[in-house]
C-alpha cells in the first residue's frame, strides 16, 4: 500500500484464518486493519449495504466483508467506487481459492490439466467455489455430493462455459470412488456450515459416505494431495489419518491465505 492506507474488515461470522490473514496482510502492506462486527455496527440493522459502504469508502481504501448473502455483497459492491472483497459468502469463497490454487502450485507445479475432486456437499460456498476457479485454471474438477446437495445449476453453466476456454472440465456425480480415480488433488470441507448446526444429524448420516479416509485416498494418485479450508471436524467428513498424515498440505494452505490475500489486496488498490 502506497502510504498509510486503512481497509475496513466486516464480519458477520465468527473468523480465525479470515481475520489473522486480513489484519496482518493489511499490517504487513504497510496498512491499517479496521476490525467492523456487524453485531456492534448499523449494517444490517438500520442501514443498507450501499449506505454503509458511501459511508466507509470516504475513509478506507478498501472493505473485505464475510457474510451471509452473496446479494448483499454485490449491492455493497454496486454503492461503492473502493474495492469490496468477498472474504465469504454462502455461496463462494475466493479468497479461500486464491489460497489453495496457490498451494496446489506449489506442490504440483502448473495448474491445467491437473484433477481434482471435491467431497461432500456440492451445493457449499467451497465447492462451488471450486468449480469456477478449478476451470479458470484449466483444472479437470470432480464434485461428488448426494443428488439433492448439487451445486447450483447456474454455478456449473457458468463454470463449464469458463472450461470450455480453457481446456478444464467439471463433473458432478454421486459416486466418490468415481471422482476419486487417480486425482492429483482431494478436497473435502465441513459437512456443518455457520447456521446449519441444528442440521449436524442429519446431514452426517446423509453424507457418511463422502468422508475422505484411507481408503478412498487410495483411489486418488500416489502423490495426491489433501486439502482442507478448516475448520475440519475429524472423524465426519475427514478421518483423522488422512488430514494429520503425509499427504496433507491443510497447514501450507492455511499460511497461504495471508500470501494470496496480500497479492489480491495489492491488486486491487493498484487498480482502485
Amino acid at each position: 500500500l502506497e502510504g498509510p492506507e486503512t481497509v475496513a474488515v466486516i464480519f458477520d461470522k465468527s473468523s480465525t484464518r479470515t481475520r489473522a490473514s486480513f489484519a496482518v496482510g493489511i499490517a504487513d502492506l504497510g496498512g491499517q486493519p479496521l476490525i467492523i462486527s456487524t453485531a456492534n455496527s448499523q449494517l444490517g440493522g438500520k442501514e443498507t449495504p450501499s449506505d454503509t459502504a458511501r459511508v466507509l469508502e470516504r475513509m478506507v481504501a478498501a472493505i473485505v466483508w464475510r457474510t451471509y448473502g452473496q446479494e448483499g455483497l454485490e449491492e455493497m459492491a454496486r454503492g461503492t467506487t473502493v474495492p469490496v472483497v468477498n472474504a465469504l459468502s454462502d455461496d463462494f469463497h475466493p479468497c479461500q481459492l486464491l489460497a489453495d490454487l496457490l498451494t496446489i502450485r506449489e506442490h504440483k507445479g502448473a495448474l491445467a490439466g491437473l484433477s481434482l475432486a471435491f467431497l461432500g456437499d456440492g451445493g457449499s460456498n467451497m465447492a462451488q467455489s471450486y468449480a469456477l476457479a478449478g476451470a479458470t485454471a484449466g483444472m479437470n474438477v470432480s464434485i461428488a455430493c448426494p443428488a439433492e446437495f448439487s451445486p447450483a445449476a447456474s454455478v456449473i453453466g457458468d463454470a463449464r462455459a469458463i472450461a470450455e476456454k480453457t481446456g478444464g472440465s467439471i463433473h458432478v456425480m454421486e459416486d466418490p470412488a468415481a471422482a476419486l480415480q487417480g486425482v492429483d488433488v482431494v478436497v473435502t470441507d465441513t459437512w456443518v456450515s455457520m447456521g446449519k448446526e441444528d442440521e449436524k444429524a442429519e446431514r452426517v448420516a446423509t453424507f457418511g459416505r463422502y468422508q475422505v479416509d484411507a481408503e478412498k485416498m487410495a483411489l486418488a494418485s500416489p502423490e495426491a494431495i489433501f486439502l482442507h479450508c478448516l475448520p475440519a471436524d475429524r472423524g465426519f467428513e475427514v478421518a483423522p489419518e488422512v488430514i494429520d498424515g503425509p499427504q496433507s498440505v491443510i497447514w501450507d494452505e492455511s499460511e497461504n491465505r495471508l500470501h494470496a490475500q496480500k497479492a489480491l489486496l495489492v491488486w486491487l488498490l493498484e487498480r482502485a
